[in-house]
């Protein structure tokens, strides 16, 4: 791999982890962009070449996954969406139910059934990755 290439996927892992460590926060395209130190739109399609989805796609993934996190540990739907960064309720039902496949009430019903229904240790086998 060239030497640029590999400095420019350092300065993308960077624009990544903070996506991942300020996820709540409002995150804009020209604050990344800066600390990938490379211009706005080079950013979105180098990040989308190398991570296989926009920074937007991967944000909104990143603050479902949160979401998901907080709604089975039984926190209420709106108080999840404002503690994840959504600024919207509808956008966030939206954007879960689109990731997810399902609205995140009926998520955080389902989970919270579930729960109380099997030993922990068979909801983890069910649910573990293959």
């Amino acid at each position: 791999m060239p030497r640029e290439r590999e400095q420019q996927n350092r300065r993308l892992l960077r624009a990544r982890d903070a996506m991942d460590r300020d996820y709540a926060e409002p995150l804009d395209i020209p604050a990344l962009a800066r600390i990938a130190h490379v211009s706005q739109a080079h950013f979105i399609r180098v990040f989308k070449e190398t991570f296989g989805e926009t920074p937007h796609r991967y944000l909104q993934r990143r603050r479902v996954e949160r979401a998901m996190t907080m709604l089975v540990d039984q926190h209420s739907v709106t108080e999840t969406c404002f503690a994840v960064g959504f600024a919207s309720l509808g956008t966030f039902s939206r954007t879960f139910r689109e990731i997810v496949g399902e609205p995140p009430k009926s998520f955080r019903e389902h989970h919270r059934t579930r729960a109380f229904t099997a030993p922990t240790c068979f909801v983890k086998a069910w649910t573990r990755p293959r």
